[in-house]
C-alpha cells in the first residue's frame, strides 16, 4: 500500500484569491448620441483581468457598433488560424430603440467574450488589447 503524501494546507488568499488566468469582460451601459441623422450609440467595455497579454488590470472604455466592426475585419486580416465569430447583424428600423440597444448590447459581449478569451488572439493579436484597453484606440491608425 502507497503512502498518501501530507496535503499542505491552503492559505486563504489561495482558496478565495482571484484565480491564475482572471479575465471578465463586459459590455454595458449603452448611451445614445446625437441628434438626427447624426446618433450613435456607443458601449462600455468594462475589462478585468491578470493575465499579462494585457497592460492594465482594470480598464473602462467606451467604442460604437462601427468600431467592433472595423476591429473584427482587423482581427480577420491578422489571424488565419482563428476563425472569428460574427458581429449582431445591422439594424436598419428602430436602431435607437431600448430593446434593439439591448439586444445588440448582447450581441457584442458574446462576440467580445469569445475573441478576449482565445489564447492565440491574446498572445498574437496586435489590435486586441488596445480595442479592449485604449480609451484612444483609433480605427484608423490599423
Amino acid at each position: 500500500m502507497q503512502a498518501i503524501p501530507d496535503a499542505r494546507q491552503q492559505s486563504f488568499d489561495e482558496i478565495y484569491g482571484p484565480p491564475e488566468n482572471l479575465l471578465e469582460i463586459e459590455v454595458k451601459s449603452p448611451q445614445t448620441h446625437g441628434i438626427g441623422r447624426g446618433m450613435y450609440t456607443d458601449y462600455e467595455i468594462v475589462c478585468r483581468t491578470n493575465i499579462p497579454a494585457f497592460k492594465l488590470k482594470y480598464s473602462v472604455v467606451r467604442r460604437r457598433y462601427s468600431d467592433f466592426e472595423y476591429f473584427r475585419d482587423i482581427l480577420e486580416r491578422e489571424s488565419s488560424r482563428v476563425t472569428i465569430p460574427p458581429l449582431p447583424g445591422k439594424v436598419f428600423t428602430n436602431r435607437f430603440s431600448d430593446d434593439v440597444i439591448e439586444h445588440r448590447r448582447e450581441g457584442l459581449q458574446k462576440f467580445i467574450q469569445i475573441v478576449v478569451g482565445h489564447p492565440l488572439l491574446q498572445k498574437d493579436s496586435k489590435v486586441l488589447v488596445g480595442f479592449v484597453q485604449d480609451p484612444n484606440w483609433d480605427k484608423n491608425s490599423w
